[in-house]
């Protein structure tokens, strides 16, 4: 029987984004996990399969070195056990000194993702192969949990993902933020789009779900909604841990969300999900996954974003949020136009992985995206790109590809499919 090892060391909503890979990794043989230690209880919530191995990946605040240095030794016997354990493949999704450490383990031959080949660091070449996409991240759309599936040579089919998204009957869910507070919505903007959905909806309950950091924005929610939609309301933030989030989600009929752990934890659940994406986030890159989720994407012409630089253009993608024009696509999106710059998407799948398809507005930039997917549903699917021109394939090819990737190149680097 196989075994296998995935070093997963990020947050919530990567984890979460992880069971494309780790389920097709389950069909095989037995699994073992490497997660931050704080994520331990929320792993073996979501993997019951997987034997779950907690590493001190994130720093707690306030700490110096030499905390931190403690916190690494107190670990020694996780490491150990990892050593001990003798692997057909390790996985290593995120690139970090931590997740080097651990690939450093094994032989380089069984390492996937980021690895360790002659003392220096590399990536496989589907991971070189999305840094080159990265180049053009509004017509490359390759979602995350798609990326991290590839690096297997037989992943789960993206169907057997998640479940189809369907009402559970625990009414409406609202997730506050996320991490960047620049793909949120501020509670003046969100407070009109949680009063449409709960009419249009017919909910009775409303839960706010947040750290108890954002109790705050909470409170400054509830002061803008109205008697009826605010007596609806729970205030749920800081309230459940990771695992008690996970229950609170799974019965929901439908959340409200930007790009945050709660939406694809929602996702996971087959919760259905209607989701903001702006600034930075992109949704074709990081959507939830699965049938039935709806993702309101802006796109205006510097979206998405980076991150880690301020915004020099005033945050020209949030106002479509507060169009009426907008409350009325949520309450009636089969009738209604959204406002310039905003595109309603419906979610799926197809040979690939997961897809965003466009309902109602403009894509503008849907033709480079499908002629993008085409090719790499060949290169990495092995699936025939039906209406794909082949010069266009070839040109993909000449731009996508270097000599590296197929000269001599270390093992386990190569791609499937014709170069």
């Amino acid at each position: 029987m196989a075994r296998t090892l995935v070093v997963q060391l990020a947050r919530i909503g990567d984890l979460a984004q992880s069971r494309r890979l780790l389920s097709g990794l389950a069909r095989r043989g037995e699994v073992h996990l490497a997660v931050d230690r704080s994520l331990t209880a929320l792993a073996a919530r979501l993997y019951p399969f997987a034997v779950v191995h907690g590493l001190p990946a994130h720093g707690a605040p306030g700490q110096g070195p030499l905390a931190a240095a403690e916190r690494i030794r107190a670990a020694r016997p996780v490491f150990e056990a990892l050593s001990a354990t003798a692997c057909d493949k390790v996985f290593t999704l995120n690139f970090s000194p931590l997740g080097m450490a651990v690939a450093a383990l094994f032989p380089p031959e069984v390492q996937r993702g980021y690895r360790q080949f002659s003392g220096q660091t590399d990536k496989d070449a589907v991971l070189r192969l999305v840094f080159r996409l990265a180049r053009d991240r509004r017509g490359a759309g390759l979602n995350l949990a798609d990326i991290w599936a590839h690096l297997d040579d037989d992943p789960l089919p993206p169907g057997e993902v998640n479940p189809p998204a369907a009402p559970r009957g625990g009414g409406l869910g609202v997730a506050l933020a996320g991490r960047a507070a620049r793909r949120s919505l501020p509670p003046e903007v969100l407070a009109p789009l949680v009063r449409t959905a709960f009419l249009a909806m017919g909910a009775k309950r409303v839960t706010l779900f947040g750290t108890a950091a954002q109790a705050g924005e909470a409170r400054a929610l509830l002061r803008r909604l109205d008697g009826p939609v605010r007596e609806a309301c729970v205030d749920a933030t800081g309230q459940t841990d990771l695992p008690g989030l996970v229950e609170a989600l799974s019965g929901l009929d439908r959340l409200l969300t930007p790009d945050t752990g709660a939406m694809h934890l929602a996702a996971f659940a087959g919760v259905p999900v209607t989701a903001f994406f702006l600034s930075s986030a992109w949704s074709h890159e990081t959507g939830p996954y699965g049938e039935g989720h709806t993702v309101w994407q802006h796109t205006v012409p510097c979206a998405p974003c980076l991150e880690s630089a301020p915004c020099d253009k005033g945050l020209l993608c949030l106002p479509p949020f507060a169009d009426p024009a907008f409350l009325r696509c949520l309450a009636a999106p089969a009738r209604a136009a959204p406002p310039a710059g905003l595109v309603g998407l419906s979610t799926g799948c197809d040979a690939l992985g997961a897809v965003c398809r466009p309902f109602c507005g403009q894509d503008p930039t849907r033709a480079r995206r499908l002629a993008l997917r085409a090719f790499l549903t060949r290169r990495l699917a092995g699936d025939a790109a039906d209406g794909v021109d082949a010069a266009l394939g070839h040109d993909l090819a000449e731009s996508l590809s270097l000599e590296t990737d197929w000269v001599l190149p270390p093992p386990g680097r190569t791609l499937s499919g014709e170069w």
